[in-house]
């Protein structure tokens, strides 16, 4: 599978809706409104790159109310829970 956080500007007047009809859409995960340079932050999951093609440009690029988007790939994902397991490593019997 692929993530992608993808970065989206939105109309002002528009957020909510064009973040519902984003949330809406296969392969999306998440869709986040925020605060700061953007105005929406969406997380997707697809199967292959080419996936991201449909996804990104003809679905979330043609919401109504949608300026542009900015996509970024994850090669890795990090989390607390992995961090923690990994110093559990050879505890046991200490």
């Amino acid at each position: 599978m692929i993530t992608a956080i993808v970065l989206v500007q939105v109309e002002a007047d528009a957020i909510p809706e064009a973040a519902q009809a984003i949330a809406d859409i296969e392969g999306v995960r998440e869709v986040y409104s925020c605060a700061g340079d953007v105005d929406l932050i969406a997380s997707v999951r697809v199967a292959a790159h080419e996936d991201l093609a449909d996804l990104i440009p003809a679905k979330i690029g043609k919401v109504p109310g949608v300026l542009s988007t900015v996509t970024h790939i994850a090669f890795r994902s990090y989390s607390k829970a992995d961090s923690e397991s990994a110093f559990d490593i050879g505890v046991e019997g200490a």
